[in-house]
C-alpha cells in the first residue's frame, strides 16, 4: 500500500467551509505556478512543475484515480526531460512550431486507443492488485483519457509544438469535472486556473511564433 504522514493529509485550512489538505494546497499552489512559468516560456516552470507532480501523485492514489497516479510516475521523467531540453543551449534546436496532419492523425489515434486500453486496465486494477489497491478504479476511462492525452500534451510541451495547449485546454475541461465529482473541490478549482492559463498560454506563444518569424525574415 502506498502511504505518507497523514499530516499532509490532514486540514490546513478551510475555505468556504471546505476543508483543504496540506497536500491540496501544496499541489494546488505548484501547479498554477508550474503553468503560468510554461505559458511565459519559463525554464523554472519543470523544478516547479514536479512538486507538484510529487505531491498529486499520493492524491490522486488517495481518491482512487488511479490512471492520474500513475501519470505522475511519466511526468516526473518528462519533468526532467523537458528541463534538460528548454535548456538554453538547446533551446534554439527546438523552435516553436505546429504539428504536420501526419502528427496530427498519429496523436488522434494514440489518445483514443491509449484511453480505451488503459481505461480496461483501471477496471481491472483492484482484481488484479487488491492488496495494493482496495477500492474499483473512479471513471477509469475518462481519467484513462486525462492520463493519455496528458502524456501526449507534456512531450508535445517539451518539444515546443504549439497543439500542446489546445490538448491541455481539452484536458482540463475534463478534469474539472473528474475532480468536482470526487470532491477534491480545490484541485477542481486548480484546475479551472489551468484553463485559463492553457488558453493564454496558446495565444502567447501563438503571437511569439509569429514575432519570431518576422525576426528570421528580417535578418
Amino acid at each position: 500500500m502506498i502511504q505518507i504522514d497523514q499530516f499532509w493529509f490532514d486540514e490546513a485550512f478551510v475555505v468556504f467551509n471546505y476543508p483543504v489538505a496540506h497536500l491540496e494546497w501544496l499541489s494546488a499552489l505548484s501547479g498554477v505556478l508550474a503553468v503560468w512559468l510554461a505559458a511565459r516560456e519559463n525554464i523554472l516552470s519543470w523544478p516547479v512543475g514536479l512538486v507538484n507532480i510529487l505531491s498529486a501523485f499520493f492524491i490522486y492514489h488517495h481518491v482512487q484515480l488511479y490512471a492520474d497516479m500513475f501519470l505522475q510516475v511519466y511526468f516526473f521523467g518528462m519533468g526532467l526531460y523537458g528541463w534538460h531540453h528548454w535548456q538554453r543551449e538547446h533551446r534554439a534546436a527546438l523552435p516553436l512550431k505546429w504539428m504536420s496532419a501526419k502528427m496530427r492523425l498519429a496523436s488522434g489515434v494514440f489518445v483514443v486507443s491509449g484511453s480505451a486500453v488503459m481505461g480496461w486496465c483501471m477496471t481491472r486494477l483492484h482484481i488484479w492488485f487488491p492488496q495494493w489497491f482496495f477500492v474499483a478504479a473512479a471513471f477509469p476511462y475518462a481519467d484513462s483519457a486525462v492520463a493519455v492525452g496528458s502524456v501526449l500534451a507534456n512531450f508535445l510541451l517539451a518539444r515546443r509544438y504549439l497543439e500542446n495547449w489546445i490538448l491541455w485546454i481539452g484536458i482540463d475541461l475534463l478534469c474539472v469535472y473528474l475532480y468536482f465529482n470526487k470532491g477534491i473541490l480545490l484541485i477542481a478549482l486548480e484546475f479551472l486556473v489551468f484553463l485559463a492559463l492553457a488558453s493564454y498560454g496558446l495565444f502567447y506563444w501563438t503571437r511569439l511564433k509569429k514575432s519570431n518569424e518576422r525576426t528570421t525574415q528580417r535578418v
